[in-house]
């Protein structure tokens, strides 16, 4: 399978405006929800930094506040309190409308059970993408889409639906999709969790390559042994962070 992943010319990665500084930054976030038995804090003043060009690993038990915490990063969820900063956008200070539109072209999100509309073919659910991302022309999205699919090794499955799909391949297709407006930041929350260990392993090996082509990638999941593969370890319990291990080289 062919993992090379080219980055559009003329559009370097950047941690902010200026270039400086890490690409995600979260300062003392606070979220609290509240629930019939009473207000549930799932995060409680994290911390957190990450640079371009890491691929992070983002370990905990269910209820840890993993997920929570990557919903911070993409805009899903807002903080109670403190500050989410992802490549240079306060996102705390954008509203609903705003967040829509800056994370269509800033981050690309990749989900468990891949959510590709089960009406459209691969390239149509990519090409979908790009038409609500607004990053490249019209005339230049067919190409484009039919390139990532073809980065992913699926070039060949192009005009199938994801019926006609292995869940492997859906979640490759759903990788490509990620990719539809060129972000700088990808988040995967527990993508390989529904699928079978070969497969997460050449998942796994995808997004490698895309770290070597200078994407970031923010991963939750549950399986250590995945989590060693990447290039640093967060391990959240009880809405904290306990631990933060960069892996060698």
């Amino acid at each position: 399978m062919r993992t090379i992943i080219h980055k559009r010319q003329g559009t370097p990665l950047q941690a902010g405006p200026d270039g400086q500084g890490p690409l995600v930054g979260l300062q003392r976030v606070v979220k609290t929800y509240q629930t019939a038995a009473g207000p549930f804090t799932a995060l409680k003043g994290v911390d957190l930094s990450v640079n371009a060009g890491e691929f992070v690993a983002i370990v905990g038990k269910s209820g840890s506040g993993k997920s929570t915490l990557i919903n911070m990063i993409t805009g899903i969820d807002r903080p109670t309190a403190g500050a989410v900063i992802v490549n240079g956008t306060p996102l705390q200070t954008l509203t609903e409308e705003q967040i829509a539109v800056w994370r269509g072209q800033a981050i690309g999100v990749i989900f468990q059970f891949f959510q590709l509309l089960p009406t459209l073919t691969a390239v149509e659910n990519i090409l979908l993408a790009m038409d609500y991302g607004h990053r490249f022309p019209p005339s230049d999205r067919p190409a484009r889409a039919l390139h990532l699919l073809e980065q992913v090794g699926l070039a060949d499955c192009a005009h199938r639906l994801p019926a006609q799909l292995s869940g492997g391949q859906q979640q490759c297709v759903a990788i490509a999709r990620a990719l539809a407006n060129d972000p700088p930041l990808l988040t995967a929350d527990e993508p390989t969790g529904n699928l079978d260990s070969k497969t997460a392993a050449t998942i796994l090996t995808l997004f490698e390559a895309l770290v070597a082509q200078g994407k970031t990638i923010l991963m939750v999941t549950h399986d250590d042994e995945l989590a060693r593969r990447a290039g640093r370890c967060v391990v959240i319990a009880d809405g904290a962070i306990v631990q933060d291990q960069h892996h060698g080289a």
